[in-house]
């Protein structure tokens, strides 16, 4: 599975793996592919360090990435009190009415929210880099469209080939002219924060519009046969997220979101505002039902919401509060009924990629 992206890169399968968790990315690498460490979740500086400096020592050698969201424009003097500040007093109270209901702990006397969305803000994703490109990163990825003029000449400066996300080819087009080096494609079926156009679609139009730009099809994608689709609609590679959610080296930590991940199918997701204030898709709970009802006041722009329902995401993610339990995923979750380590979900992607190309070649023999 490799391409001329892939081997620019020095990988050997087109692959390339999302996911917030070392161990993960560490192990994407270490089995062919290019693990792609999401930044958000991290603050801005030592937390990042200590985790890069793991992949370091557990990647063997193999070349990863960096996912980090960042705007294209810069707001100056704005910090996170200041952000605070705007979240109207309904929407506090309709959170704490919502953790009520359910009867969710409070966080213990003195303990910090462990979910923050801090990287959602310039200052914190800035200082990400800041720290990042002190290491062998290879891929700088932005979730939230083209990243500032500076920060792409600073990656290209570090020899950092610089990618983002694309829902549109308008988008794509916007990433191009902005001088980026790879576009993913990422189709209504994704996890996390997504457009309104299917991959199927999306993907062909994309890499029509930003011709010869090398493009990854992200969205929807668990087997070896869809790397192979996304292979033959022009793509250079696929972008996969959610599927590696339910591998052994993920850290979770939460027995009831696994076994809810497990059980759900392809249909048990929801594009909702309830998380950072943007669609993204996730599984459907009581919670994303509870920011839909039109009695309630309807989710907050970003990054608002996100900081709106911080702590109430901790709580819910401490105590296991199974209703309201959830995290954002693609409607591959359909695909995923068992927990395995990551090189055995990359072998299963190498096997159905060999028998998607097999199938192709005895159809064009009998041509």
């Amino acid at each position: 599975m490799q391409t001329e992206l892939s081997a620019r890169l020095g990988v050997e399968h087109a692959v390339f793996g999302f996911t917030p968790f070392p161990a993960v990315a560490a192990a994407i690498s270490r089995a062919g592919g290019f693990g792609v460490l999401g930044a958000v979740r991290y603050g801005a500086g030592e937390e990042l360090a200590r985790d890069l400096d793991w992949m370091e020592e557990h990647a063997d050698g193999k070349p990863y990435g960096l996912d980090v969201v960042m705007p294209a424009k810069k707001v100056e003097g704005v910090t996170e009190a200041d952000i605070e500040a705007m979240i109207p007093e309904g929407h506090r109270a309709f959170v704490r009415d919502t953790l009520a209901k359910h009867g969710v702990p409070e966080l213990a006397e003195g303990e910090a929210s462990g979910w923050r969305i801090t990287g959602w803000l310039e200052e914190v994703a800035r200082g990400q880099l800041d720290v990042a490109f002190d290491y062998p990163v290879k891929l700088l990825a932005n979730a939230l469209g083209s990243p500032p003029a500076d920060v792409v000449a600073r990656a290209h400066d570090h020899g950092i080939l610089v990618a983002a996300l694309a829902g549109s080819a308008r988008h794509a087009l916007h990433h191009k002219e902005a001088g980026l080096d790879v576009i993913v494609a990422q189709g209504y079926e994704a996890g996390g924060h997504t457009g309104e156009i299917a991959s199927m679609v999306l993907t062909p139009e994309v890499v029509r519009a930003v011709d010869p730009l090398p493009v990854l099809a992200a969205g929807g994608i668990g087997s070896g046969e869809q790397i192979a689709a996304g292979l033959a609609l022009g793509a250079q590679g696929v972008w996969i997220g959610s599927l590696w959610l339910t591998t052994e080296e993920a850290e979770l930590h939460s027995p009831v979101l696994i076994r809810k991940l497990l059980a759900a199918g392809s249909g048990d997701t929801v594009r909702s505002r309830a998380l950072t204030g943007k669609p993204a898709r996730q599984l459907r709970t009581e919670w994303t039902d509870a920011w839909e009802d039109p009695d309630g006041p309807g989710p907050l722009p970003m990054p608002l919401q996100g900081l709106l329902v911080a702590e109430a995401v901790s709580r819910i993610q401490k105590h296991e509060v199974e209703p309201l339990l959830g995290t954002p995923v693609g409607q591959i979750v359909g695909r995923m009924d068992e927990v395995r380590p990551v090189q055995a979900v990359f072998d299963d992607l190498t096997r159905g990629f060999e028998r998607a190309i097999d199938r192709v070649i005895r159809i064009a023999k009998r041509a």
